[in-house]
């Protein structure tokens, strides 16, 4: 018997429903509105609070505004017409700027409340919000060598402060509004995110692009040293960009995933030690390194358990950390060379 396609937004929308992205001058909102318009959605509403010049991505023929969504008219000028709204809009970055900026991502939460609230008043079918890893109770993530997080570990609640409680908080309200309005939801609970297009200097990038960077820089300067945050040892997974775009895509348009969390991760674990190796192997150099443990580290330990996701969905995020580094490496490596040359490029300048 053959085996039935997940449902996607290809097989359940017409080409000319209003898809709206929130957060989509950010690097998982520009990839995802790219894989919509690649797709031939025709009305897609591009949304951030960035200046246009300033967003990662700019995909011609999509509508793009400049909207703060944590204002509730922003929320409903966007939400006009929609058919699906997707919620990738957050104050965020890697584990720098969630530590040292608690209150700016917890006043994420006003995104989420207004624009859900736009959303169900506009008549929308469905509705996605990204979640996090850092959701999940952090007394389970204190070893490097730590089992993987299942969905359920997320209770009893010791969530990332700041930002993980932002991000349980607006999954609770989720869920209510399918339960107490039947609104569709759907939750996908990020595991660090990473690829070409993302956030690589400035303060907000995430372990993989901080690190190409370093090797990059390191390697291009002749000064062949690295400093790195804690002691490496600790230990993440990490998502390739277009396996999280696709994954979002089918997480949104599954019936027995409408206001359930699940994660959205891959399982390949790595220390920060091995991640670096990985940059080095790729850029063809060895670095002396030092290790700065007054830095942010976050958990010990964080693995994504990806049992529930192959049960429904019959996939899971699969590119391998070495494949994705590489191309993510090239990417980077491009993005420095054009800042030496004074060309344009892609940073966080929020």
């Amino acid at each position: 018997m053959a085996t039935r396609k997940p449902a996607t937004a290809a097989t359940m929308r017409n080409k000319d429903d209003l898809i709206v992205i929130g957060g989509a001058g950010g690097f998982i909102g520009g990839a995802l509105t790219r894989r919509f318009h690649d797709q031939g959605f025709a009305r897609i509403r591009a949304v951030d609070k960035k200046p246009l010049p300033r967003w990662y991505q700019r995909v011609p023929g999509v509508e793009s505004l400049c909207l703060d969504l944590s204002d509730p008219g922003a929320c409903e000028r966007a939400c006009e017409g929609a058919v699906e709204v997707y919620n990738l809009a957050a104050d965020m970055g890697g584990m720098g700027f969630i530590e040292r900026f608690r209150i700016e991502c917890l006043r994420s939460i006003l995104i989420n409340t207004n624009l859900i609230e736009a959303a169900y008043r506009a008549g929308v079918d469905r509705y996605f919000f990204a979640s996090s890893a850092c959701a999940y109770n952090t007394l389970l993530q204190q070893d490097p060598d730590v089992r993987a997080l299942k969905e359920s570990d997320a209770y009893p609640a010791m969530a990332e402060r700041g930002y993980g409680w932002e991000k349980l908080m607006s999954e609770m309200v989720c869920q209510e509004y399918t339960a107490e309005r039947g609104m569709k939801t759907a939750i996908a609970r990020f595991h660090n995110v990473y690829g070409p297009w993302g956030t690589w200097d400035g303060g907000r990038e995430k372990a993989p692009a901080a690190i190409c960077r370093k090797v990059i820089e390191a390697k291009g300067s002749g000064d062949h040293r690295i400093t790195i945050w804690g002691d490496g040892t600790q230990t993440r997974s990490f998502m390739y960009i277009d396996d999280c775009v696709l994954g979002i895509d089918r997480i949104m348009h599954c019936e027995r995933l409408v206001a359930t969390p699940i994660n959205l991760g891959s399982d390949e674990l790595v220390s920060i030690n091995d991640l670096v190796s990985l940059a080095e192997s790729i850029g063809g150099v060895r670095l002396k390194r030092s290790y700065d443990p007054g830095a942010p580290r976050g958990v010990a330990g964080r693995n994504s358990d990806n049992t529930m996701i192959r049960s429904i969905l019959g996939w899971e995020p699969g590119t391998p950390l070495r494949a994705g580094l590489a191309k993510t490496y090239r990417w980077i490596e491009g993005q420095v060379r054009d800042r030496r040359a004074g060309r344009h490029t892609v940073k966080d300048e929020a």
